[in-house]
């Protein structure tokens, strides 16, 4: 392996000199300065990070844990964080909870045991309370990102739930829509819960009333919609409802998928709206009319925070940023469709 004492001598230079270049510190002539950037990249050197962390305190290494890797939600929240990690001179270890909180507290053990900087959490549920507590305890700054948590208090980047969702089913209403069911993930997860609490208000608000035969839940990772389909369809046709409220991709991706296996037309006999779209999922998706989310934003500004939390810069207080949603429109209606003929 080679060392700076290497370097040094193959430079003609000191230790201290190498050190001082690798790490950008002192005064060093800039013909100096290139003379041992040469000699580093003749001898292909490679700085031992562990050994500058366990000085500067810092392994300037950043963590990420979401909550599913095959969505292309949090691949791109992926692409946001380590974009502007790598921009500020970090790095990133992605991990993956499959919506699974022991495997959520596995991954949270091994990263203060590693002794990441920082880490961005997709919480998998508001069990998850003792896991970033957990990250709290051993003073590792954590930004929360899509997910907040009840009693966690800390930066978190989340979005506008309750104002995209009214728009999604103002706009099944506004083509005539009555009967509009849901399909949701679990009620344990912020997400869930506020998107639902906004679908009832906005029926409310509108003098449409809550059915519960309409009300259906889901497992975000492995769901079975097949089922939900099943029940929504068994209604007497009076009672069948005429669109279709998904709360997020996947589950739209699979409701899809259900309606098809038993001839429904989308969005001819069902209408669906989604909040977050189907790219890469379902291509193409013309009859969808979809909230999408900015979702390489959502990590993008969930890494800035988080490096101001680890330098020192960020204000005393927690952030909040709550971005919105484009409201991506389709033929989600059926009655429009009938218009239209």
């Amino acid at each position: 392996m080679v060392t700076i004492y290497d370097i040094a001598k193959h430079a003609n230079v000191s230790a201290m000199t190498v050190s001082r270049v690798i790490n950008k510190s002192g005064k060093i002539s800039d013909k100096t300065r290139k003379k041992v950037e040469d000699a580093i990249k003749e001898l292909n050197y490679i700085p031992n990070t562990a050994a500058k962390s366990l000085i500067s305190k810092k392994s300037k290494i950043l963590s990420l844990l979401i909550t599913d890797i095959t969505n292309p939600f949090y691949t791109k929240i992926a692409r946001g964080a380590e974009d502007k990690a790598m921009q500020m001179g970090y790095r990133l270890i992605l991990c993956n909870s499959d919506e699974n909180e022991e495997k959520e507290s596995t991954y949270i053990d091994m990263l203060i045991s590693s002794g990441t900087d920082g880490v961005l959490v997709t919480a998998s549920s508001d069990q998850s309370k003792k896991n970033i507590r957990k990250l709290i305890k051993h003073n590792i700054p954590v930004v929360l990102i899509d997910r907040t948590i009840k009693e966690i208090y800390c930066d978190q980047v989340i979005s506008d739930n309750e104002h995209t969702t009214k728009k999604l089913i103002e706009h099944l209403i506004q083509q005539g829509h009555e009967r509009i069911a849901i399909i949701n993930g679990p009620l344990d997860v912020s997400t869930s819960i506020e998107r639902f609490d906004s679908y009832t208000a906005t029926l409310k608000q509108h003098g449409l009333s809550i059915n519960e035969e309409l009300i259906l839940e889901t497992d975000l990772k492995h769901g079975d919609t097949d089922n939900s389909v099943e029940k929504l369809l068994s209604l007497p046709e009076n009672k069948r409802p005429t669109a279709i409220f998904t709360t997020n991709n996947f589950i739209a991706y699979k409701t899809i998928k259900s309606l098809q296996t038993f001839n429904i037309r989308i969005p001819e006999d069902i209408a669906i709206v989604s909040f977050g779209n189907l790219e890469h999922m379902l291509d193409p998706a013309p009859f969808i009319t979809a909230a999408s989310q900015p979702a390489y934003n959502y990590g993008y500004i969930g890494t800035q925070f988080l490096i101001e939390q680890i330098e020192g810069k960020a204000p005393k207080e927690p952030r909040t940023i709550m971005l919105p949603s484009d409201i991506e429109f389709g033929k989600s209606s059926l009655f429009q469709i009938k218009k239209e003929k």
